[in-house]
């Protein structure tokens, strides 16, 4: 047979069923067209060479290979549909003298034309979009846009490569389908599955225990390391119990309205449930893939978003005035109050360079470990906890030791102590102890205890507890802490100098340059004052760097949320028209014994709104119980706006609820145009 034969078939194939064919073309080119974006932003001289490049790249490349995975299971899962479709007629052109050989070829065409048309719109609007994503990116990371227009050469390149090997997959799939199953199979492949569905008690007990362990583990984490490490276990249980409880769950619920009398015998309720319970235990996990797919919307574009929109909050929480300096000390002598201001004044003198003086000015000196409170006792030997794993740093604290003189400057109090007293502060709960002891160090008398909430570390952002021992003297108080030394051969204790200030006014610009001046000043006073490092950070000139990261984040966020949000749709648009062209004849012979037009669309509607929100009302339950853990993840970027995280996670679900009900409205009428035999 001439080539031109199956080339026609093939598109004649792909005209009859176009109403499956165009929107799965559409998904495809939507997919490649976004990665061809991600890798072109790769390449862009104007995002090549901004501060902060080394982030952006990462985040980039990063949601690259999240498309470039996602492509590979969705393509396939959503070419299933079209192969089902497609089977009965591929196993009529066997009954009429085609081989299992040539209606290969046919497959072959139908995916070269599907191919070639994908890649090459997809790789063209890329080439279209690339720059309104590049100007949009470039307005997210506030850098100035540049309307130069390029086209990347090795980005069309990759990405015809990675979904040509995807394309080519495909079609070795459906050839495998077509090659192995006997044509009596391929003729009846529409009804397979038509025996109705035990409801399996097994696996719905099993789905709820799973997601109950879930939703524990989602809820109990205290702190951002505990979280980052069980998040993605969570994650996992959370799919497989979504899919357990949609397909095991599904066919219980047609069960148990089934056996409701009031409810199943009624017209717009009889003809819907009695469809639903034939095939809930195959589309349950089309419901399932709903509900995974709208949850990883929500999570990603509300996280992202509040990132974005929190950088602030975010900026601020790591830099507490406009320009901070801190500084390590070699001992406790190091930290007198010559040594403090003969410091604070020279770096006073490079700031009144600029004609400004300092104000909202904050310092502190304190001395720092870190440890296990056991009992009475602060263990400060943690590396012999088998290193810094989450079972090992369970209960590890960061402790900071304070002079009562400073104590009483910082907090504007008037407290005594005597020589082997202490005040314990903590920042979570009140530790009730009469006595406490440091490993290597002393024991003290604890004078008062109690709760500061506003005392914060940067380890405490991150959930652990911090405290705070007020001591009479620092270099006192301390004993042979100050000689011991860890696993590491570093000193247990570590004296620090902290001094921030905010500038009075000062541009963005002449605070960068002052924090250059304030460095190259430490640098030289080094032999002077003692200080074995120094880090002097500022707003101003790590606002960039906040833009690049987290602008990145919400950019690559809004990207993957367009890209799962066409998927969910597309599988919610097939799951309709494969169960419209499923229910088609039993509307028929409905029809036929009575059932009027009005009677089709109230059994419809009552048959969507019974299944067809339920994702979307479980994701939302998915959400309420991943809060506390993801609120934890966002305290690794400094974020501890808890408003602005739930504002954006009500405004994302408000918005995809509205696409949702939209994408309902859109395939309930497909649904009812195909059962009803209306065009």
């Amino acid at each position: 047979m001439k080539i031109g034969f199956y080339f026609g078939l093939a598109k004649e194939g792909i005209r009859k069923n176009r109403r499956l064919y165009i929107p799965y073309m559409l998904t495809c080119i939507c997919i490649i067209t976004m990665f061809y974006i991600l890798n072109f932003l790769q390449t862009t001289p104007s995002l090549l060479y901004m501060r902060g490049n080394d982030i952006l790249q990462l985040t980039l490349k990063l949601g690259t290979i999240v498309i470039g995975i996602f492509s590979v299971i969705f393509l396939f899962y959503t070419n299933s549909f079209l192969m089902k479709r497609r089977k009965k007629e591929f196993g009529l052109l066997n009954i009429l003298g085609l081989g299992k050989k040539h209606l290969g070829y046919i497959l072959f065409y139908e995916n070269l034309i599907v191919a070639l048309a994908s890649l090459f719109l997809g790789t063209l609007f890329g080439f279209l979009f690339s720059k309104f994503a590049e100007l949009g990116l470039l307005k997210l990371l506030g850098r100035q846009p540049d309307y130069s227009l390029s086209i990347s050469l090795k980005s069309v390149l990759i990405t015809c490569i990675v979904y040509g090997c995807i394309f080519v997959l495909i079609y070795l799939n459906g050839f495998r389908q077509i090659l192995f199953q006997k044509t009596i199979h391929l003729l009846n492949s529409e009804k397979t599955g038509e025996k109705p569905p035990k409801a399996n008690w097994f696996l719905g007990l099993l789905g709820f225990l799973i997601l109950g362990v879930a939703y524990y583990l989602a809820v109990s984490q205290t702190n951002a390391l505990g979280a980052l490490t069980w998040f993605f276990i969570a994650v996992l249980l959370v799919i497989v119990a979504t899919y357990l409880l949609m397909i095991a769950g599904s066919v219980l619920l047609c069960k148990i309205l089934q056996k409701n009398k009031t409810y199943y015998y009624k017209t717009n309720h009889f003809a819907s449930v009695s469809s639903m319970l034939f095939r809930m235990k195959r589309n349950g996990a089309g419901l399932a893939s709903i509900c995974i797919l709208a949850t990883m919307v929500l999570v990603m574009i509300s996280s992202s978003s509040c990132l974005y929109f929190g950088y602030e909050d975010s900026l601020t929480t790591n830099f507490y005035r406009e320009i901070n300096l801190s500084l390590d000390m070699n001992s406790a002598e190091a930290l007198s109050d010559q040594t403090i201001n003969g410091l604070m004044g020279k770096v006073d003198e490079t700031i009144k360079t600029y004609s400004t003086t300092p104000t909202n000015v904050y310092w502190n000196r304190y001395a720092y470990t870190s440890g296990k409170l056991e009992g009475n006792t602060i263990r400060t030997e943690v590396d012999k906890y088998n290193g810094f794993n989450q079972g090992a740093m369970n209960g590890v604290c960061t402790v900071q030791f304070l002079s009562l003189a400073d104590f009483n400057r910082q907090y504007q109090r008037d407290d005594s102590l005597e020589a082997d007293q202490i005040l314990l502060i903590s920042n979570k709960k009140k530790i009730n102890l009469q006595t406490l002891s440091i490993q290597h160090g002393n024991s003290y008398r604890v004078k008062e205890s109690f709760v500061f909430s506003d005392y914060t570390t940067e380890d405490s952002i991150l959930g652990f507890t911090a405290i705070l021992i007020v001591v009479p003297s620092l270099e006192e108080s301390l004993g042979d802490l100050v000689l011991a030394k860890n696993a590491w051969d570093d000193f247990m204790v570590s004296y620090h100098f902290d001094y921030c200030i905010d500038t009075n006014g000062l541009s963005d610009e002449d605070q960068i340059a002052l924090c250059k001046d304030i460095k190259g000043t430490l640098q030289t006073l080094n032999n002077d004052f003692h200080f074995s490092y120094y880090r002097v950070d500022g707003r101003a000139e790590n606002r960039q760097d906040f833009f690049a990261s987290f602008g990145s984040l919400f950019f690559i966020g809004l990207c993957l949320s367009i890209v799962f949000i066409f998927a969910a749709v597309l599988i919610i648009y097939y799951k309709q028209i494969c169960e419209g062209y499923e229910d088609q004849s039993r509307f028929e012979i409905m029809q036929k014994v009575g059932m009027s037009k009005k009677e089709i669309q109230q059994s419809i509607n009552s048959q969507m709104l019974t299944v067809f929100f339920f994702p979307l009302l479980l994701a939302g339950i998915h959400i309420c119980f991943a809060f506390p853990m993801i609120r934890q993840l966002l305290t690794m970027f400094s974020l501890t706006n808890v408003k602005l995280f739930i504002t954006t996670c009500l405004i994302s679900f408000l918005i995809f609820g509205a696409l949702y009900t939209c994408v309902y409205k859109i395939t309930s009428k497909a649904y009812y145009h195909i059962v009803s035999g209306q065009n």
